[in-house]
């Protein structure tokens, strides 16, 4: 953890965010510029910067949240199904590895690696996205 770290302030609580999965290996909030609503970033738990930093242990379960996340953001939200990325180090916003687990549907308008942004119109709003995405992970994934 790295206190100039937004992702490691989130993962350690000190920084708010719509949190939809935090376990020992990772932790998964809504991102705050989304794509589209219910756009998901899933981190490590630990400050890792890329996914070659990352111990070749944690990659498994690391991923098998990504998987949880990119199943949970589909049927939670009745998308049709997902776009899940990661940059690393061009592109990659904030310095910790993130996975982009990204909501899609047929004609979203959505075109190769063009991201626009939309907003969520309030905190209830953004939290309700959460609610969904939490309930279709089930028990256990947040502490």
């Amino acid at each position: 953890m790295t206190d100039a770290c937004p992702f490691c302030g989130i993962s350690s609580g000190a920084v708010p965010a719509h949190v939809v999965l935090a376990d020992e290996v990772a932790v998964a909030f809504l991102d705050a510029r989304p794509v589209f609503k219910g756009h998901v970033l899933v981190i490590p738990r630990g400050h890792v910067e890329t996914l070659a930093d990352l111990s070749t242990e944690a990659v498994g379960p690391y991923f098998a949240r990504v998987q949880a996340v990119a199943r949970a953001v589909e049927e939670g939200l009745g998308a049709a199904g997902s776009f899940v990325a990661m940059n690393n180090r061009v592109s990659q916003s904030v310095p910790h590895l993130h996975a982009h687990v990204v909501p899609r549907n047929r004609k979203d308008g959505l075109r190769g690696f063009f991201w626009p942004r939309v907003k969520y119109e309030d905190e209830a709003e953004a939290e309700s996205y959460a609610v969904k995405i939490r309930k279709a992970l089930g028990e256990g994934f947040v502490e």
